[in-house]
């Protein structure tokens, strides 16, 4: 079904005869959430419940007409009915006598909602498991559909047998007040905020917590400052011994801090990234403390059975493949109720912390401890196969540095170090044999060290993959002589990639001993990796002077230039495969967007040392065009005031040969996003019947890109019209759909396919760019099941495409650079 139909059915707009309910615009959803629901009590002429979830861009729906049963195993029958928009998710009201559907509607209950992998296939199957996270319905559901005979398809809609469930139906749970505590979470699109009883509740709440803060020793009188730094750990080969000292594990995820401020919360990384809505149930959970003022630190991870935290299963949450719960392990409490204790002792404010939290298991979580016998705490962490410890002085204030009060003890030494090479692989091995690792010290590169082991089958590909993307022929650095294999026999690669290594110290050369891969670190590729000795100064990277950095380029937004530069400069590691050893045409705005900008594609003085140029022959005869090949030449760039980058669809060593082709679709007026995206998916049906298998990218803008890699054989002739033949094919087939003419007389209501970028000397923005618009919208790789959740073009601004980037573990466009195929002579 389609939104089509929830039109058909309703008088929208704003005349007075019209129905109250959304119209059947796309919403602008956050692409980084995890999908939401909503069931909505509906007393139409039958009442029923209506059970909707966000799925491809709409809410998929559902009338159950007894309601959600919470019995495990109870069957409750599921009419599905017409798709509705992500609008009326927070749809309450009356629909007047003589509308469809005529009636009340109430929510009644709303949160977000996973399943295993993608939901379409599982749906269309006509099986969906999944799981809710709300504050009325949780836990494990499923939907079956029947072979029953009606004029809607039919579903039974059945709770799974696990923790949630219980002997209750939906109608119950009208006379009980949703859950308040951390169990439960909703899209912050769909929050209501606090009831007016609660917030008299919560009020009540703080004086008592004020009082209670007030009572320990150091304790001041006033708020503890928002956007805290976090204190940091130093490092010990022992754990500390003695009754001064609790012990806690080490708990392998990201640290986070959240600001609970007047029941408003923000969370943000360690190093400052605001993660509010990236993990909106963890923000919900923080919300429903008894206090509306407190600044909590602790751990975001995924906790086994066992208690053991996985980083691997963190990421597979994160990035929307797994619907395991996260769990935020909160270890300090620095400020709460209006009152500082960061200077009270620490096991006074985790007593704090413990009570505030409660005893209710749900999202978050007390980080517990032992007192003393630090050894013996640590040998007991590693046979129960936890990565270490952090050891504490009980007494010790809470500061915004690194303090010898907190230490990390690990089984195993671990450290972040640069790929800059690899090895080849020896017998059944694919990928690669080795990584050669480097950090940074005073006279550039300096090499530590191999690492051989630690990699399974699909992290060789996967790595294997990204490194032939960063492939250089020179030499990153000078190898040792005592190495025992010859520099000609590396694989070098661009600097960029940070791998987490664990080894048992450093040789007499100064050489990782037993060095074992943990994985790749993607939320720390902005930053120099520095050497032992220098960890405890400040990071600094690409050694570009970013002139006037406080300039706001993106108004709307307050980006500034230093912004700008700072995003490019930790996104180089997935642009640089895109635009490195290619002509560029460059959008400038010296003003910043919403000013004068201009393209530029010839090579000028001013731009850079790094700033290459290489001679194309045109029509008016030789010019030199624009390309880079490192960070510092896409950084110089930026400080020549560089929003957008636009290769060419061909490299600087064989121009007259197209290896990526382009279908830009361009909606006209009218076409709404959920048809763009069927018209992407149309093409990638159609490439593959001539053999084509193709990539997707939003533009940043309004459209999709549907990009073909190719061997480079053809020249840009053909090319061109093969691109040209494809697109009339298309628009001949649904003139109703598509056109292919630039004519915008002839766009409304239509997509333009556009094929014109595929001739020699046109370009196409490049993946990561970001777009001179008033959004900052990035033009973002996707993977093809990905683009269903996707809510719109311009969906990944600046902030969210770099905690896009951040979360994945692979290219969304893994095997494009080595995907073989040709372009087909006739169509």
């Amino acid at each position: 079904m389609s939104l089509h139909q929830y039109r058909r059915k309703r008088r929208l707009g704003t005349a007075a005869d019209g129905t109250p309910e959304p119209d059947d615009q796309p919403a602008q959803g956050d692409p980084d959430r995890r999908p939401g629901f909503v069931v909505q009590l509906h007393h139409a002429s039958s009442r029923h419940y209506d059970f909707r979830l966000e799925m491809d861009g709409v809410l998929k729906s559902w009338a159950v007409p007894k309601g959600p049963s919470l019995r495990a195993g109870e069957k409750r029958l599921a009419v599905e009915v017409e798709d509705h928009p992500l609008s009326y998710a927070t749809f309450e009201g009356d629909i007047p006598h003589g509308h469809y559907g005529a009636g009340h509607v109430d929510v009644f209950d709303h949160g977000t909602w996973a399943s295993e992998g993608d939901p379409l296939p599982a749906l269309a199957a006509g099986k969906l498991d999944f799981v809710l996270h709300g504050e009325r319905l949780s836990g494990g559901w499923k939907l079956v559909r029947t072979a029953l005979k009606g004029r809607q398809p039919q579903w039974l809609l059945i709770k799974r047998d696990d923790a949630q469930a219980r002997d209750a139906e939906a109608d119950d749970l009208l006379r009980d007040p949703p859950a308040e505590a951390g169990g439960g979470s909703t899209r912050p699109s769909a929050a209501k905020g606090r009831p007016a009883g609660r917030a008299t509740r919560t009020r009540k709440a703080d004086s008592r917590w004020r009082k209670r803060a007030l009572l320990l020793d150091g304790a001041r009188a006033a708020p503890y400052p928002h956007q805290f730094a976090p204190q940091l750990t130093d490092h010990r080969d022992t754990a500390p011994e003695g009754a001064g000292w609790l012990h806690e594990i080490k708990w392998d995820g990201y640290r986070l801090l959240a600001d609970l401020d007047d029941g408003q919360v923000k969370l943000r990384s360690r190093n400052g990234l605001d993660w509010s809505d990236d993990f909106p149930e963890v923000a919900r959970a923080v919300a429903a403390l008894p206090v509306s003022d407190a600044r909590l630190d602790g751990e975001l991870v995924v906790l086994h059975a066992d208690g053991r935290s996985d980083f691997a299963a963190l990421q597979r949450v994160i990035d929307g493949s797994s619907s395991q719960p996260l769990r935020y392990v909160v270890f300090d409490l620095p400020g709460v109720a209006g009152v500082d204790i960061s200077r009270a002792p620490l096991l006074a404010r985790k007593t704090l912390l413990k009570a505030l939290l409660g005893s209710k298991p749900g999202t978050l979580a007390y980080s517990d401890h032992v007192i003393d016998h630090g050894p013996a705490v640590f040998s007991a962490s590693g046979e129960a196969g936890f990565e270490g410890i952090i050891s504490k002085q009980r007494d010790a204030a809470y500061v915004n540095v690194r303090a010898r009060s907190w230490v990390k003890v690990k089984h195993e030494d671990t450290d972040e170090f640069l790929i800059v090479g690899h090895t080849p692989p020896k017998g059944s091995r694919q990928g690669f044999g080795s990584l050669l690792m480097a950090v940074q010290d005073k006279g550039g590169l300096r090499y530590v060290g191999r690492v051989g082991t630690g990699f399974d089958d699909a992290q060789l590909h996967a790595l294997g993959s990204q490194l032939e993307t960063l492939a250089v022929k020179q030499p990153v650095l000078e190898l040792p002589a005592h190495v025992p294999f010859r520099a000609s026999s590396v694989h070098w690669v661009e600097p960029v990639l940070v791998a987490e290594v664990a080894f048992r110290g450093l040789g007499k050369e100064g050489l990782l001993r037993q060095a074992s891969f943990r994985r790749l670190r993607v939320d720390k590729m902005d930053g120099r990796v520095l050497s032992p000795k220098e960890k405890g100064g400040s990071a600094v990277s690409n050694a570009v002077t970013i002139t006037h950095p406080e300039r706001v380029v993106y108004p709307g937004r307050k980006i500034r230039k230093g912004d700008v530069a700072d995003y490019y400069r930790a996104m180089a590691r997935w642009i640089l495969p895109e635009i490195a050893g290619r002509p560029l045409s460059l959008l400038r705005c010296p003003r910043g967007v919403g000013q004068a900008c201009f393209f530029q594609k010839h090579h000028g003085q001013g731009l850079g040392d790094a700033v290459r140029s290489v001679p194309l022959k045109q029509k008016s005869g030789t010019e030199d065009y624009v390309f880079v090949d490192d960070v510092q030449g896409l950084l110089q760039l930026v400080q020549m005031n560089t929003l957008e980058l636009h290769p060419w669809g061909a490299t600087v060593q064989d121009p007259e040969h197209p290896d990526r082709l382009v279908f830009d679709l361009d909606p006209g007026e009218g076409v709404t996003w959920v048809q763009v995206k069927a018209a992407a998916r149309d093409i990638r049906a159609r490439l593959q019947e001539v053999g084509l298998q193709s990539f997707v990218r939003l533009s940043g803008g309004k459209g999709l890109h549907v990009v073909v890699p190719l061997q480079p054989k053809a020249g840009w002739d053909q090319a061109k019209a093969f691109c040209e033949a494809f697109a009339q094919a298309l628009a001949q087939h649904a003139p109703d759909r598509y056109v292919a003419t630039m004519s915008k007389a002839r766009r409304t209501g239509v997509i333009f396919i556009d094929w014109l970028r595929n001739a020699r000397g046109a370009t196409s923005v490049c993946s990561w760019s970001l777009r001179a618009r008033d959004s900052a919208g990035v033009a973002v790789p996707l993977r093809w099941e990905e683009l269903g959740r996707i809510a719109a073009a311009d969906a990944f601004p600046l902030d969210k495409a770099l905690a896009r980037a951040r979360r994945l573990k692979r290219d969304p466009w893994e095997g494009i650079a080595t995907l073989k195929q040709v372009l087909p002579l006739d169509l």
